[in-house]
């Protein structure tokens, strides 16, 4: 394994040449074999994924409907843009990734743009904004072929697409395998969030700004351009919004997230294979927990990093991109302010054309147009999700403190950086979410103090302070153990970091601390985006680390087949004998109460005890093996940081294994008689027309003829239907939320209870004064019935004209 990037520029040799720019008769097929080399690894991950699409029910037509919008509506107007700003190439993969990330950012615009002129038809043609001028403007003519790339090595391009692969692969298991597109049966199961992201999608469509589909007209304060990014799938490439929600979105924008994190640890590392190993430290090592099955009751510290990683976040699933390639290009700038503060006669006069200089490895800066991108990746980056640029501001206002003290003098690119990320986050707090909180809180260990809670003040004071500090280390053992690879660089290198290791650093501890500090579940969302920031610094400790181990050939093999084999003892355990350790450790410890407060942490502090244990005795007998032979010492660092590093490892097999053996808890059942009203209601309607229906509850078995329930989250028909409800599910409004105090969702009364009256009276008591208030005013169309809920009144059927019934839902179309 090496830890430097095999750099070649890619030229053809003068002496192949002929005149004329032809290659020599006896060359002629040898350039076309390279090529096919080089594109291999990422032609092998696209075709897998396409393959696993296929055997999810995916029919060919929208794969190749995909394939063809992330081209032409995203890969090609954002690459173009995109060199167009970087100041030299470094590698095509990195212009193409930037370039998708990019052309993310141009999508929102002209989302905006379409859907607020009411020219949603013509959108398949807006890249032609972008493809003209840089057809016709001789200067911008240049970025179609630009020259000067750098190949990777095949084992560095072959790694990245594996990490690609297992992403898709895992994927496919708990996600693409599990649900369908559209349930058919009447006893399907679907995530629970699922129809209320499909409603805010397809309201997009319609909508600048967003409403909240389940309650027609209500604004919706909230991160939802990953929803503006669906309706532009369905628009440009005339993609079904399911397909696109249960299908395309979420393993397309997995890749590009593991790839852009590849080149970015790369860059910024200097060391190629940093990016792989944060590639897969971010996407496949999840928490360590030692507790299998690891269902939402035993979710420990807010939202998990795997299972809630992708699939059941679509705005996480979004926002990651944008977030790594943000943190690449504020990284980026870091690097040149490194070079003038350090050595900054390497290049030019303001140290733009220094490619080896802190970090660099041999990767020129991007100039700066670095500042143009950081604008465009905070401004997407701002409402894609709220924790993003909170985190990374933190971050770099640690790196320009230090710089400020180390060098008395003011960073102005900190400075100017900064400013950009904060008007990003005022343009997101004042006008996207209309300053909500969503009834977060600042309340100082709020979300952890569960764990040591004393109501009755039982426990000796002592006792109640090591509960305190074990809850901390359990927190920190949770979400943390991929961060330790960067324990030997902050060692090694104490206050004499660079600008761009401090910025990563004081990311990485900010989301965390957020976390701590802000009550409520959503603050946990501050945790993972401060991940990717510790990830990449941990995977430059680790390449580091590795480095100065010099293991020769055999000894690298070695160090590979044992942590795979760590790997698969350790996910053995825990899915074996996880249950019976943890009654263990419970009376070990004394814990005779079962529902303590700290029981749930016992078995993971437990088990990385004993982890610690083993690796201490390990420790000692490599030392005194290294009397003996003198080639072990100084290397049982690495062995230890690897397997550290793999602890988390078991949290992603372990997912794969109990979405085939149980139902997860966050998954409701959805009868498809219910899809398929909402369906014929799409296809008969619309896009302006309101539905007034008298289903408000997810699950509708225990209540009848429309008493309350205790889940308000019904949200199936403005889903499937893309039609705005007068009032749905009201559980994830805005308003509703806020009374939550940080809590998921809302279970409380309508917040107009003159208008839900009116609504109820639709079904139950309609008359036609009513009716016809509900079609003047509140542009109603149609009266849906969800008769489990309960009947309808005969009079409905005097009074509106019924157009669908399929038993379970009738339908009445109100003229």
């Amino acid at each position: 394994m090496g830890t430097t990037d095999s750099v070649a520029p890619e030229r053809t040799a003068l002496s192949d040449r002929r005149p004329g720019g032809s290659t020599s008769p006896g060359k002629v097929g040898r350039p076309a074999v390279h090529l096919l080399w080089r594109f291999l690894p990422g032609l092998t991950a696209y075709l897998f994924l396409v393959v696993l699409l296929l055997l999810a029910d995916t029919s060919a037509s929208d794969v190749a409907r995909y394939t063809g919008y992330v081209l032409w509506g995203v890969l090609l107007p954002g690459t173009l843009v995109f060199r167009a700003l970087r100041r030299r190439p470094f590698s095509l993969l990195e212009d193409l990734a930037y370039g998708a990330v990019t052309g993310l950012v141009l999508e929102l615009v002209a989302w905006f743009l379409l859907v607020s002129l009411g020219a949603q038809s013509v959108a398949v043609a807006w890249p032609l904004a972008v493809v003209i001028p840089f057809a016709a403007v001789p200067r911008l003519r240049r970025h179609w072929r630009p020259r000067g790339y750098r190949a990777s090595s095949a084992g560095w391009s072959w790694s990245v697409a594996g990490t690609v692969m297992l992403s898709s692969a895992y994927f496919h298991q708990v996600f693409l395998a599990r649900y369908p597109v559209l349930p058919a049966g009447e006893a399907n199961r679907i995530f629970g969030d699922m129809p209320y992201m499909l409603s805010l999608a397809a309201n997009a469509k319609q909508h600048v700004p967003l409403t909240v589909p389940q309650a027609a007209g209500e604004p919706l304060y909230y991160h939802w351009f990953s929803f503006a990014h669906m309706a532009m799938t369905d628009m440009v490439g005339h993609i079904d919004l399911p397909v696109v929600e249960s299908r395309l979105m979420v393993p397309a924008l997995a890749a590009l997230s593991m790839v852009i994190t590849a080149v970015v640890a790369r860059r910024l590392t200097g060391r190629a294979w940093a990016g792989p190993l944060a590639a897969v430290l971010v996407f496949a090592v999840g928490e360590f927990t030692a507790t299998y099955p690891n269902n939402v009751n035993t979710w420990t510290f807010g939202a998990p990093a795997v299972r809630l990683m992708f699939w059941s976040s679509l705005s996480l699933t979004y926002s990651q991109p944008l977030l790594i390639a943000l943190m690449g290009v504020v990284g980026d700038a870091l690097r040149r302010t490194g070079i003038k503060a350090g050595a900054g006669k390497s290049g030019g006069a303001d140290g733009e054309d220094a490619g080896a200089g802190p970090g660099g490895g041999g990767a020129p800066l991007f100039g700066r147009g670095v500042f143009v991108l950081t604008a465009l990746f905070a401004l997407a980056s701002s409402a894609a999700k709220a924790s993003t640029l909170p985190v990374t501001l933190a971050g770099l206002a640690v790196a320009g403190l230090v710089m400020l003290i180390g060098t008395r003098r003011v960073p102005w690119t900190v400075v100017g950086l900064g400013a950009i990320l904060a008007g990003a986050q005022v343009f997101a707090t004042a006008v996207i979410f209309h300053f909500e909180s969503y009834g977060l809180e600042i309340a100082p260990f709020g979300n952890v103090q569960s764990y040591w809670a004393d109501p009755g003040h039982a426990r000796p004071a002592a006792f109640q302070a090591l509960v305190v500090a074990a809850t901390l280390a359990a927190f920190l053992l949770n979400h943390h153990v991929k961060l330790l690879g960067m324990i030997p660089l902050l060692r090694r290198r104490k206050s004499a970091l660079e600008p761009v290791q401090w910025f990563l650093l004081g990311a990485a501890v900010a989301g965390p601390a957020a976390y701590l500090t802000v009550n409520g579940y959503n603050s946990s969302y501050f945790t993972i985006a401060a991940l990717p920031f510790g990830v990449v610094l941990s995977a430059w400790g680790y390449c580091e680390s590795f480095e100065r181990a010099a293991l020769p050939r055999r000894a690298k093999a070695a160090l590979a087949v044992a942590t795979l084999a760590f790997i698969a003892l350790l996910t053995f355990a825990i899915h074996r004998y996880s249950d019976a350790w943890a009654k263990f450790v419970q009376r070990l410890c004394g814990d005779r109460e079962a529902n303590a407060s700290y029981s749930l942490l016992l078995a993971a502090l437990g088990a990385a005890a004993a982890l610690a244990l083993i690796a201490l005795v390990c420790g000692v007998l490599w030392w005194l093996a290294g009397r003996a032979r003198p080639a072990l010492r100084g290397r049982g660092g690495i062995v230890l940081l690897t397997a550290v590093l793999a602890a988390g490892v078991p949290g992603l097999a372990h997912d794969v294994l109990q979405s085939r053996q149980e139902a997860w808890v966050g998954s409701w059942v959805l009868p498809g008689s219910q899809v398929d009203a909402a369906r014929w209601i799409r296809a008969h309607s619309e896009p302006s027309d309101v539905l007034v229906t008298n289903s408000h509850c997810w699950e509708f078995d225990d209540y009848a003829n429309g008493p309350a329930c205790n889940n308000t989250r019904s949200q199936w028909l403005s889903g499937y239907s893309e039609r705005s409800v007068l009032i749905e599910g009201w559980a994830y409004a805005p308003r509703a939320v806020a009374l939550t105090r940080g809590g998921t969702a809302y279970d409380g009364p309508f917040w107009d209870q003159e208008l839900f009256a009116l609504n109820e009276d639709a079904v139950y008591r309609p008359t036609e004064a009513k009716l016809r208030t509900l079609h003047d005013r509140y542009h109603v169309r149609f009266v849906v019935v969800h008769r489990p809920t309960g009947h309808e009144s005969s009079r409905l059927r005097e009074l509106a004209r019924p157009v669908f019934d399929n038993g379970r839902i009738a339908v009445y179309r109100l003229s």
